[in-house]
């Protein structure tokens, strides 16, 4: 049979893997490399996140995209997201061959309805329901310009994808994320196709801790939110003792954890802390205001610590709810953090664990179903631009 060859078009340098979008698009690499296809992987630069021989390993060839930002691509009629990750050579690129292209995200999407394109499998990997998270992110800012950015953009996104589904098959990264796309574009080729992630195996220790941990992207502002929600709402008047973790803390939530006797910042822990601190804590607190794409920290919080607490939000539609302990009002949440303290972590609930996640997040499985997907369709029918 011949090479099986796929371009993946990525927002990001997809190395380190050390947030919750970058986690899926590495790991997925890894694992389609590993079913024997031949990688071509196009990214998009960042500040602060250099180019990375390691992507080389999985990859027959890497290529570096600079974003274009400022004030014209932010009056594009395209969301700027993706506005600023538009590159003549990207599609030259893309249009020397005849391989499968996978856009990684709404963001990578620019020339996901290129005409020269049309007769390409494309698929776009829905990670999220990005004009919700803007509207969102609308709501709760407090400066008029940013508001008036993140309402546009908002609006932009939401007729974008529209665009990014109708042009192929989209593979959703949630089975809600998965209904819902369904629902707004009826006859369209919306596939699920789980998260991929760090974890090969279950390594949660049983016993107990004698703290409970939140972590997360802390510059993200959903983050930043939901651990303001447990420094004021349940921690504020509480004994025990609370971690709080991630990247880039905002000056407003490091004040606000200085004023809770019981709680710690710990800003910016490199990835062997990060996991030290998620197997030694009694309890791995995770809250979210979206019921939007996966969040990756949960699997993470899954494969290698003891009791999850989650609201209903956190697992929405993930098939996961089953092996976490769900609250949602702070009330429900001190109740149950009350409730888990007086319980050691057993050994069968990492033998729960292991047959419930291998079923829904295997990537090895994952990979398969992808590849399925790509090669298995007639590429002229999942294209309707």
């Amino acid at each position: 049979m011949p090479d099986k060859h796929l371009h993946i078009v990525a927002f990001d340098i997809p190395y380190p893997p050390n947030y919750g979008g970058v986690i899926d698009v590495w790991f997925k690499i890894k694992a389609l490399y590993h079913q024997g296809i031949k990688i071509h992987l196009h990214c998009f630069e960042y500040p602060g996140r250099a180019q990375k021989d390691e992507l080389h390993k999985y990859c027959e060839e890497v290529h570096y995209y600079p974003r274009k930002l400022g004030f014209r691509q932010a009056v594009s009629g395209k969301p700027y997201i993706v506005a600023t990750r538009k590159n003549d050579v990207l599609i030259q690129r893309l249009k020397k061959d005849e391989h499968p292209v996978l856009f990684e995200g709404l963001h990578s999407c620019f020339y996901i309805a290129d005409p020269d394109l049309s007769p390409r499998t494309k698929i776009f990997r829905e990670c999220n329901i990005e004009h919700r998270y803007y509207y969102n992110l609308f709501k709760t800012s407090r400066k008029p310009y940013l508001k008036t950015y993140y309402l546009l953009e908002s609006i932009k996104l939401r007729f974008f994808e529209k665009k990014a589904v109708k042009s192929g098959i989209t593979a959703a990264i949630s089975l809600a994320d998965q209904k819902e796309l369904q629902k707004r574009y009826p006859g369209q080729h919306i596939q699920l196709v789980q998260g991929f992630h760090a974890n090969e195996r279950i390594v949660s220790q049983t016993g107990c801790g004698d703290y409970i941990l939140y972590h997360g992207n802390l510059e993200v502002p959903e983050n930043e939110k939901a651990a303001l929600f447990l420094l004021k709402k349940v921690f504020a008047n509480s004994s025990y003792k609370l971690i709080i973790a991630g990247m880039n803390p905002r000056k407003r939530l490091i004040r606000a954890v200085k004023k809770c006797k019981t709680a710690t910042l710990i800003a910016n822990p490199d990835q062997e802390k990060m996991d030290a601190l998620v197997a030694n804590a009694h309890i791995n607190l995770l809250v979210t205001f979206q019921a939007t794409g996966l969040k990756l920290k949960l699997l993470n919080a899954l494969h290698r610590g003891r009791f999850t607490l989650v609201n209903d939000f956190m697992v929405k539609g993930t098939h996961l709810e089953g092996l976490c302990n769900v609250a949602n009002t702070p009330r429900e949440i001190t109740q149950k953090i009350n409730d888990l303290f007086q319980k050691d972590f057993s050994e069968d609930k990492i033998s729960e664990r292991k047959e419930h996640l291998i079923k829904y997040y295997s990537n090895t499985r994952n990979a398969r179903k992808l590849s399925s997907i790509i090669w298995d369709q007639d590429p002229q029918n999942n294209a309707s631009n």
